[in-house]
């Protein structure tokens, strides 16, 4: 059976990392913000952290992989001034974050980041909540869920050559390689199927929505025709076809944000309803032109 999306008209104006939201059941919609790919690193002689301004359009501000480098002090600052304005900021790790680095040492970094965040608020300073998804359950509200992990990618045995030349990747990044990028997909893929499966059969009311660096689809929709032909044979760099697993299946998925591809969508796919987006800025002076700052994404919530 062939899957098709139908677009959408975009909205502007039990685990170690299982955390509930003081937020209490509702019947209002809940509001995300999302972009992704701001590569404010760029131009590597004046990165753009000072002068990318986000201006609030919701509470909730969802960032999705490869806003900056972790070894950039102002990457910090950046996301501590999006604290200063947003209620939530949902951060999730791309693979530019680590550039420098080691995957490891850029998560710590970002897991050390969270905690001293929440020390300044235990501390009675205002500011919202900075939520690290690096494989992380957050209960929103009482029938609302967000997953969140980079989901890299799984690149196949037929395109291990040409992706080793042609993704920057295994070159910026410290003691990495095609081996540790498909064994950490494994893991994320295996931990977000295994959220799914338990929501669904436990919590079949409660609503997910997944958040992830990496695309998860195949659906024209939702990626570029020439990244599709696949000329340079490095496509499993950046999609993997999850068509088949819970996660992408399961009814209770009602949104899927991702970033890394640098073409955007909105759609919806038909057959199991879950909305699919991307929102991505792009390299500066190499934007993505249908980037929009100001896109929200709205879901219904219902009490259970």
């Amino acid at each position: 059976m062939k899957i098709t999306c139908r677009p959408v008209l975009c909205l502007s104006p039990p685990h170690k990392n299982h955390y509930q939201s003081s937020v209490v059941a509702q019947m209002s919609p809940v509001q995300f913000q999302i972009m992704s790919d701001l590569h404010l690193e760029t131009p590597s002689a004046r990165p753009s952290y000072q002068h990318f301004k986000i201006q609030p359009e919701c509470q909730y501000l969802a960032l999705l992989g490869d806003i900056g480098k972790v070894l950039d002090y102002e990457l910090i600052a950046f996301l501590e001034d999006q604290l200063r304005v947003f209620e939530i900021v949902f951060f999730v790790q791309g693979n530019h974050e680590a550039y420098g680095t080691k995957v490891k040492a850029a998560v710590a970094t970002m897991l050390d980041f969270q905690r001293r965040m929440d020390e300044y608020r235990e501390e009675g300073v205002k500011m919202g909540r900075f939520l690290f998804l690096n494989r992380m359950r957050f209960d929103i509200t009482d029938s609302l869920t967000v997953l969140g992990c980079t989901l890299f990618s799984h690149i196949n045995e037929e395109q291990r050559q040409s992706v080793s030349l042609f993704c920057s990747d295994f070159s910026e990044t410290l003691e990495w390689d095609i081996d540790a990028h498909n064994a950490s997909h494994l893991e994320d893929l295996t931990w977000l199927n295994a959220q799914v499966e338990q929501i669904t059969r436990d919590e079949p009311r409660r609503k997910i929505v997944v958040f992830t660096h990496f695309s998860p689809t195949m659906l024209s929709a939702a990626n570029d025709p020439k990244k599709l032909e696949d000329s340079n044979q490095v496509r499993s760099a950046f999609v993997t076809d999850l068509s088949d697993q819970i996660c992408w299946t399961s009814s209770s998925v009602r949104l899927w944000a991702f970033g890394h591809t640098h073409y955007n969508c909105d759609s919806v796919e038909e057959g199991t309803g879950k909305r699919i987006v991307a929102n991505q800025k792009g390299y500066k002076r190499s934007e993505v032109d249908t980037f929009d700052m100001a896109k929200v994404v709205e879901i219904e919530t219902t009490e259970l």
